[in-house]
């Protein structure tokens, strides 16, 4: 894990948390514009894309403390690297904990954020994400726990 956390990144590489409080996962109703990628409403998890040259370790402690202003969190496990819903995007996927909850940091871009049953994120239902790749790497993952 700590190779992977350390590794360089580039505005393709996009690590994610799935972060776990009280048995519950964080998701969050993130809503595209075309001049971002296409205009799409979709449930997702904290994290987002590297800036040149930063390490992914970095590039995820930033993304969560800017779309939900957790700043107390623990980094347990890399869960795996799936590619990315825009084409040539690698998602490196990080198991974390909180005891902190979520504030609502970027309105502009998602309308609420929410903690979502385990059980409920592994069924598959609403709040479970759009990458299927990814969500059944997620969900393996999950249910080693």
């Amino acid at each position: 894990m700590e190779s992977k956390l350390k590794e360089i990144g580039n505005e393709f590489k996009c690590p994610i948390a799935i972060m776990m409080k009280d048995g519950k996962i964080l998701t969050g109703h993130r809503h595209y514009t075309p001049d971002k990628w296409k205009k799409i409403s979709v449930w997702t998890v904290p994290g987002g894309r590297c800036d040149p040259g930063e390490i992914i370790e970095n590039a995820l402690t930033r993304e969560i403390q800017e779309e939900v202003g957790i700043t107390e969190f623990e980094i347990i496990d890399f869960i795996g690297e799936v590619p990315g819903a825009k084409e040539g995007d690698i998602v490196p996927m990080f198991f974390c904990t909180t005891k902190q909850d979520f504030k609502l940091m970027e309105p502009e871009k998602f309308s609420e954020w929410r903690w979502v049953s385990k059980d409920e994120y592994m069924a598959g239902g609403e709040y479970s994400g759009f990458n299927s790749t990814a969500r059944k790497v997620i969900v393996d993952y999950l249910k080693s726990l």
